[in-house]
């Protein structure tokens, strides 16, 4: 398609582009037909080293850039995204199978994260104070935190990186940026984007591999990098945290979700049901925080289920460019298999599946939308992060019941609660032990708001006031009163 063939396929280092140093590709697939969609190159540790020394000669340059210079970088390149949402949208569709529909809707996201931090690169401020001894004038500026290393995941390939990018370009700091290898086209087409918006040579560079381990800890252990910056899974997350240790690297970390929705006795159910198809089924299920874990109160669970089950059985499963499909693929058939033996083993331990549960046949990465009801505790859906379209359902009798069973997990990124009582809304929320909760909503990602998790589910926020910190140094300078 064009939209594939129009895209760079090399790497992105210093403002050029070029082919991996050893020559080798590295396959992306439709996961809507496994058939392939083109090779891109296959980065070594090498060229790693050589996409950091990029960014490490620009970073002077960067830092020193006026403030209104690089928010209007990122304003143009705004512009230039939503210009271009169509074949953006495709595109995603392409490498990583969701609906265009939600394509789209990942577009407007996405590029949301360049137009609100170009407007806070002309915000960050500093401070000045007399120190109580009255001695010395106390100035508080803020700077960037230098070269940093962005690794983002496959389920949202545009909004993830947008969502690094746009404070690290607003802050000042260069980048080398690693996308999933599942999903590099959309990265690549961002640094085409960015530098028609006039980003100079060397701020961003893009290092594609498949040999993520090997090209990444040199990085973090050679002394250049001095900002890390991961989505991804927990396990993955503490290694990198081990290999940022020793050169004590700033890192910040959006890692695993178990996210639980709770309906209670008194909730709207039509705005339960709604809620609960959005946390559920945006992307495929393919997100961090994703409803996980449905809990229901005993005297509503028979109707929310009928009503939830319906509506799950009524989407349209397809590959997301043809019209009318409500759930793409997953990402690969090693994703589907992880659902799947999810939903083998719940219903071996007493769990019936009210619809969906087989796996389809034909080519593609496809699973029915799934909704299990009399899931066991002990079940391991209730303590793995599903990725796909399968809704686990529990039932609670008592609100106490309800917030245990919600905290009982070493993850703490997003929480859903439903409940038309304003009291026991506040009053659960700050018993959850989440980052974010919806009260009343499925959808709780918001470029205004920060994004980010407790527990095992990560460190520091993404988006909001906040989300530029994560890129700026404090520094204090005492100057005597009358000097």
């Amino acid at each position: 398609m064009t939209v594939v063939r129009d895209v760079p396929k090399q790497l992105f280092i210093g403002g050029v582009w070029q082919d991996a140093e050893s020559g080798r590709t590295l396959s992306v697939d439709n996961p809507a037909t496994g058939e392939e969609l083109c090779q891109v190159a296959d980065a070594a540790p090498a060229d790693g080293r050589r996409a950091v020394e990029a960014a490490v000669a620009a970073q002077a340059a960067w830092a020193a850039t006026p403030p209104r210079v690089r928010s209007e970088i990122l304003r143009r390149a705004y512009d230039i995204i939503i210009e271009r949402t169509e074949d953006l949208a495709l595109l995603m569709t392409l490498e990583m199978g969701k609906p265009l529909a939600e394509a789209r809707a990942e577009v407007a996201y996405g590029a949301e994260f360049f137009r609100w931090f170009s407007e806070e690169t002309v915000r960050i401020d500093g401070g000045m104070m007399t120190a109580p001894d009255g001695r010395n004038r106390l100035l508080v500026t803020r700077q960037p935190v230098g070269p940093c290393l962005l690794i983002t995941p496959w389920n949202f390939p545009l909004a993830m990186g947008t969502r690094k990018i746009g404070p690290a370009v607003a802050a000042g700091c260069t980048i080398v940026l690693k996308p999933a290898p599942q999903t590099p086209l959309t990265s690549l087409a961002l640094a085409e984007i960015l530098t028609e918006a006039g980003l100079p040579a060397g701020v961003l560079n893009i290092v594609t591999t498949t040999d993520a381990a090997g090209v990444v800890e040199p990085l973090l252990r050679g002394g250049q990098i001095r900002k890390l910056s991961f989505t991804g899974s927990t396990q993955v997350g503490r290694i990198l945290l081990a290999q940022c240790a020793d050169t004590v690297i700033r890192t910040s970390m959006e890692l695993g979700g178990n996210a639980p929705l709770v309906v209670f006795d008194d909730a709207d159910l039509d705005v339960a049901v709604e809620g609960a198809m959005v946390a559920k089924m945006r992307n495929m299920g393919e997100s961090c925080c994703a409803a996980n874990r449905i809990l229901v109160q005993s005297s509503v669970a028979d109707e929310f289920t009928q009503r939830l089950t319906a509506r799950m059985a009524a989407l349209t499963v397809g590959p997301g460019t043809e019209p009318g499909t409500d759930v793409g693929p997953l990402i690969d058939l090693a994703g589907r298999s992880k659902a799947h033996d999810l939903v083998q083993d719940a219903v071996k331990r007493g769990a019936t599946a009210l619809t969906g549960g087989e796996l389809p046949e034909g080519p593609g990465c496809f699973y029915p939308p799934t909704v299990l009801t009399g899931v066991a505790p002990d079940s391991a859906i209730i303590d793995t992060e599903i990725f796909g379209p399968v809704a686990a359902i529990r039932t609670f009798e008592t609100e106490d019941e309800a917030v245990a069973a919600a905290n009982d997990t070493e993850f703490g990124l997003a929480a859903y609660l439903f409940t038309q009582n304003l009291d026991r809304s506040l009053r659960v929320a700050e018993r959850l032990e989440s980052g974010m909760i919806g009260i009343n909503t499925g959808l709780v990602s918001n470029p205004a708001a920060p994004f980010g998790g407790v527990k095992q589910s990560g460190l520091g926020r993404e988006g909001g006031r906040v989300g530029i910190d994560e890129f700026l140094e404090y520094k204090y300078m005492a100057v005597p009163v009358g000097a």
